[in-house]
């Protein structure tokens, strides 16, 4: 399962193209591969605890749930906004992530339904990688991988970081996309 979420639809940026660079090698690896476009689907923000605990997931995203339970590998990709994925793909893991569905809060051993699953976490910036990685010490990818994904039962847990974006120029963008058809190729 491939989830592309970069909250931008209307155009294509950089983070499109590696999405289908690593779908397209998965493809090519003889894997079955299903794609969720975030920014195509139509679901409310949670505004509070008990609408997270207590309401069902909206339609809209019934399918992203069957696609993971399906999938053994997960691959997620998003842009970092703000030294964060952008608000979108938050809500839509805080969506599709629920109670019930990702695991089971009862007892201090809850059960992890999406066990045996690995993922990949692909994040584009406009810093250098190494910068995130080091001075800031990936803090947001380090939350989404230790209190989302792993929480749940997800790992091991890879991540790719392609950082400074904008300046890498057409060889750097095309040795990245080379890397993601590699990887997808891989399934990993």
């Amino acid at each position: 399962m491939l989830i592309q979420g970069h909250p931008d639809n209307g155009e294509r940026h950089y983070l499109h193209a590696l999405a289908d660079a690593y779908a397209d090698g998965a493809r090519e690896g003889g894997a079955e591969l299903r794609l969720i476009t975030v920014a195509e689907l139509n679901f409310p923000l949670l505004h509070s605890q008990k609408e997270w605990e207590h309401e069902a997931c909206p339609q809209a995203l019934l399918a992203a749930q069957d696609a993971l339970r399906w999938s053994d590998h997960l691959v997620i990709l998003y842009p970092m906004w703000l030294g964060e994925m952008p608000a979108l793909m938050k809500g839509f893991l805080e969506q599709v992530l629920r109670p019930g569905f990702a695991f089971d809060a009862a007892g201090a051993r809850a059960a992890k339904p999406l066990a045996g699953r690995s993922a990949r976490v692909v994040v584009s910036m406009g810093m250098p990688a190494p910068v995130y990685r080091w001075f800031f010490r990936a803090h947001s990818l380090k939350s989404l991988e230790r209190n989302v994904l792993r929480f749940v039962g997800i790992g091991p847990v890879r991540s790719t970081l392609i950082g400074s974006v904008e300046t890498q120029g057409d060889e750097g963008r095309a040795r990245w996309l080379k890397r993601m058809h590699d990887l997808g190729r891989r399934a990993r």
